[in-house]
């Protein structure tokens, strides 16, 4: 039986990256997500503990994100959850992992810019071998509402 899941959290290490024997892309971080509460008690927002996962990434997904995601950035994740329990010696404990479908920025936290790969290869600003880009001239810059213009915080 397979779970699916979603999670937001922080990328807690570093991206790491390889490429197995056969050719399939993999790449691995850690994510830490922390619980909060409202403690009325104390009239304000507490820390209730983190839950660490591993994320583990494959094929595209995995060379998207080496290349877009990077330590202390706040990511969602979408995916398969896997739960293991382990032993070694006198020690023993649970790894809790995603198999992740889906992966990107946690928008609530900042901006991203986004770039359309094609096979594999991020396009540079300049191509024009992008199917969805717009012909030039026919781009407008939308200014923001009036009302908006000040909620704007840049990062």
């Amino acid at each position: 039986m397979t779970d699916s899941i979603s999670i937001t959290g922080l990328v807690a290490t570093t991206p790491r990256h390889l490429v197995t024997s056969e050719g399939l892309a993999v790449t691995s971080f850690r994510l830490a997500s922390s619980i909060r509460r409202f403690d009325r008690a104390k009239n304000a927002w507490v820390d209730s503990g983190t839950n660490w996962y591993t994320v583990t990434c494959y094929r595209q997904l995995a060379i998207n994100v080496v290349g877009s995601i990077q330590k202390s950035e706040r990511v969602i994740v979408t995916g398969r959850l896997r739960i293991r329990d382990w032993e070694s010696g006198e020690r023993s404990g649970t790894n809790i992992e995603i198999d992740a479908e889906a992966l990107g920025h946690d928008l609530s936290w900042g901006k991203a810019t986004f770039t359309r790969g094609i096979q594999g290869v991020a396009l540079d600003a300049g191509s024009t071998e992008d199917s969805q880009s717009v012909p030039e001239g026919d781009a407008e810059e939308t200014p923001l509402e009036p009302e908006l213009q000040d909620a704007v915080v840049p990062f």
